[in-house]
């Protein structure tokens, strides 16, 4: 049956047209798991709708207890009144008399429950989702901190969140995208911080979105959200942790939860967001600004310091004569920037090897890896030792960027440095830069510079960014974001 057919049909005050429509929307003889019960309790008749696996049973037996002690007497006149007001005491009930709202509901979780004479069905949300437990992210671990983390439940996540900022300006609006799936979306905002504009602009372009539905969750939303489609850099930043979405609402960005997904967006986000990460502020600033400096010594590498060897082994005259031992003494079979790219294909190779492999065997494979395969690619002449080095260096620099997203457009760059250098040699290498520059200094993120504060220059900002300032410091909040409450201490 077709939408509009839906959005056409009222519910009629005749039971046995609403359950003849029911049963043919949702296929009841033919899906097992929706369930249809016909009932009488006290001389009326009703019809139960709901999914098996999210009813809560306990909830649905206490309520058909109580109302089969209900006399006809208790119910009439007025029974869905009485039922709205008095003998359905859970909290979250409703009516209506829009069977796509019904439909969707029932699909959803909740139960509907049609009563015989009323063109009314209510809408009953005691549901229950199967869900794993918080636990900490593997991709944002952190030495000291909380262990919990996003799952793939919209109202856990939510609550997460609300569990560290008390706020009541704290905003969670909700929408449904995809005219199938109808998956459950929450804007998430402190009201007197965040951006208006900013959070009209998500929720029309949200609301703009003509998807039958969001099978990969968020992934499949970035794209209707942000249209860079071909720069390879991340335009929102994903988190797993409540505390860094907390954070993020504090400083006035707009955060996106999507259902099934453990991952929340974070909008709008610039280059040095994707660099930061919660363990810097677990330590004693001098300490968190150090481990931010090594993060940023290891990302640099992973993106410049294959092509720069590369270039320098291609044009050594470019080389100081004291850095000559750098050079490699024997090419090897395969010409250098054959090498690097099998390096690259391989390693891409071993981690989708990894992530298919089951944990408990992945720590052995990679150590095969890493040894045998590199060991044995230089024994036999196909590697030189001092590619295996210089790859495994960026590659560690690789794993060592906060963001995945962002590791993995570094690696990209990488590989289009080392094209660079070796269709053009010095000025190859010079050009890649340039247009990665250009790249970067032209992206925005829902009109946010991406390379802010660095581009248009922001010096405080900046130093904040460098030095990982004191919290007590951090009493203001990033203009970039236009927030509408600029004081972080509101009490001074």
């Amino acid at each position: 049956m077709s939408t509009k057919q839906l959005e056409q049909k009222k519910v009629s005050n005749k039971i046995a047209e609403n359950v003849k429509f029911m049963n043919e929307v949702l296929g009841i003889d033919q899906s097992f798991d929706v369930i249809y019960r016909q009932l009488n309790y006290g001389g009326k008749e009703f019809a139960l709708y709901f999914v098996d696996g999210f009813a809560k049973d306990d909830i649905m037996n206490q309520l058909m207890m109580y109302l089969g002690l209900l006399t006809r007497e208790e119910l009439v006149p007025g029974t869905l009144r009485k039922l709205l007001q008095t003998h359905i005491g859970y909290l979250e009930v409703e009516a209506s008399d829009d069977f796509k709202i019904i439909v969707s509901q029932v699909l959803a979780g909740p139960l509907a429950l049609f009563v015989d004479g009323e063109d009314q069905a209510i809408l009953i949300d005691a549901r229950t989702y199967p869900a794993r437990g918080p636990q900490e992210p593997d991709v944002e671990r952190v030495v000291r901190g909380p262990r919990d983390g996003f799952v793939e439940t919209l109202i856990f996540n939510t609550a997460l969140t609300r569990r560290r900022l008390r706020d009541p300006s704290l905003r969670m609006e909700y929408l449904q995208v995809g005219e199938r799936s109808k998956t459950d979306i929450a804007i998430s905002y402190i009201e007197d911080i965040a951006n208006p504009e900013l959070v009209a602009t998500l929720k029309r372009r949200l609301e703009e979105i003509e998807i039958d539905g969001l099978p990969m969750a968020e992934k499949t939303l970035e794209e209707y959200l942000f249209t860079n489609h071909w720069n390879p850099y991340p335009m929102v930043r994903y988190t797993e942790r409540p505390d860094v979405a907390a954070v993020h609402l504090l400083e006035g960005h707009v955060l996106i939860y999507v259902d099934t997904s453990p991952s929340v967006m974070i909008t709008p986000t610039t280059l040095f967001h994707h660099v930061q990460h919660a363990e810097e502020y677990r330590y004693k600033p001098i300490m968190g600004a150090f481990l931010r400096w090594v993060r940023f010594l290891a990302m640099i590498l992973s993106v410049l310091l294959v092509p720069l060897w590369y270039l320098v082994v291609k044009e050594p005259s470019i080389m100081p004569d004291s850095w000559q031992f750098l050079l490699p003494n024997k090419a090897g079979e395969i010409p250098l920037f054959w090498q690097f790219i099998i390096a690259e294909i391989g390693i891409g190779i071993l981690r989708m090897a990894a992530i298919h492999t089951p944990s408990p065997l992945a720590t052995a494979l990679g150590l095969i890896s890493a040894i045998i395969l590199g060991e044995m690619a230089v024994s036999v002449g196909l590697f030189t030792k001092e590619v295996i080095f210089y790859v495994a260096i960026a590659t560690i620099g690789q794993f060592a960027t906060p963001s995945y997203e962002l590791s993995m457009a570094n690696r990209f760059v990488r590989v289009f440095l080392l094209s660079s250098v070796f269709l053009l040699g010095k000025i190859g290498f010079l050009l890649g830069i340039f247009l990665w520059f250009l790249l970067l200094v032209t992206s925005k993120s829902l009109d946010t510079p991406y390379l802010w504060p660095l581009i248009p220059f922001n010096g405080r900002a900046l130093l904040d960014i460098i030095l990982r300032s004191p919290m007590p410091y951090k009493n203001k909040r990033q203009r970039i974001l236009s927030p509408d409450d600029p004081d972080r201490s509101p009490g001074k």
